[in-house]
């Protein structure tokens, strides 16, 4: 891994999101205009100025030599084009749907790549006052209401797996897709949760049968990797980074199982 990733660059991150997540808050507690995309997806200020401290941040404070993708910056033509292997991909607000629904499932995402993976991870979600967090110095963490803890994927339960499913995107191929297992429970969240509740043992798998863009799983795939898990594509392939256009292709999150 040629990425520097010291405990001091984690305690920036971490007030970085934070920062991030108030600017955030601040714009959900007003009557916020709704703006539509290129690609039809919805953009609110709070996506962009999120954006905005995060990108500043890292340029100014933390001193990166490396690239970031925003996905507003992507969005406007602006992002960097030469990227090298190590870079940085943010998406400022993840499940910006969630948070025009005002359900609290929304998250910010930063994430660094080394050589096509995702080496460090930070997903906060500000409604909920939790932050999970993915690295090389150790296990995944969850800080929750000033407790932190370590989290790790749990091995599957004999009665089956507690599948997590988008709560905007189900589909019929998702319910097919699930016949291949056997299921026990459902449950249903927004945004990059999906892959911290499956890195911190609440659920087993999330299958994503749609179109997601690369900073939508980063920060996510991070902590579900230091928490012993793996993001696979449909062949069974590690989820890779720095693909042209910064697409995915359908992938799944499992827990701790041989898949």
């Amino acid at each position: 891994m040629t990425a520097n990733i010291s405990i001091s660059l984690l305690d920036q991150l971490h007030e970085i999101s934070i920062r991030a997540g108030n600017a955030i808050m601040d714009v959900y507690a007003t009557d916020f205009d709704v703006e539509t995309k290129g690609d039809t997806s919805p953009v609110t200020k709070a996506d962009k100025l999120a954006e905005e401290i995060i990108t500043a941040a890292l340029k100014d404070e933390v001193k990166t030599p490396y690239p970031i993708i925003g996905e507003e910056a992507f969005s406007d033509g602006l992002a960097p084009t030469e990227i090298g292997s190590t870079f940085w991909l943010v998406d400022p607000l993840d499940g910006t749907r969630e948070f025009v629904k005002r359900n609290g499932e929304f998250t910010v995402n930063i994430a660094l790549i080394d050589a096509g993976r995702p080496v460090l991870g930070f997903v906060y979600a500000p409604a909920k006052g939790s932050i999970y967090v993915g690295s090389p110095h150790g296990a995944a963490a969850s800080l929750d209401g000033g407790e932190l803890k370590q989290i790790s994927c749990r091995p599957v339960p004999e009665k089956g797996l507690t599948a997590l499913l988008s709560r905007s995107h189900r589909s019929t191929e998702m319910d097919n897709f699930l016949k291949n297992y056997t299921v026990a429970e459902e449950m249903s969240s927004g945004s990059s949760l999906k892959f911290c509740l499956v890195a911190a043992g609440m659920a087993d798998i999330y299958p994503r049968l749609g179109r997601t863009m690369e900073w939508d799983t980063a920060a996510g795939h991070a902590v579900i990797l230091a928490a012993g898990g793996s993001v696979k594509d449909l062949n069974g392939n590690e989820l890779s980074y720095g693909k042209p256009g910064f697409e995915n292709p359908h992938f799944v999150a499992y827990g701790k199982q041989d898949n």
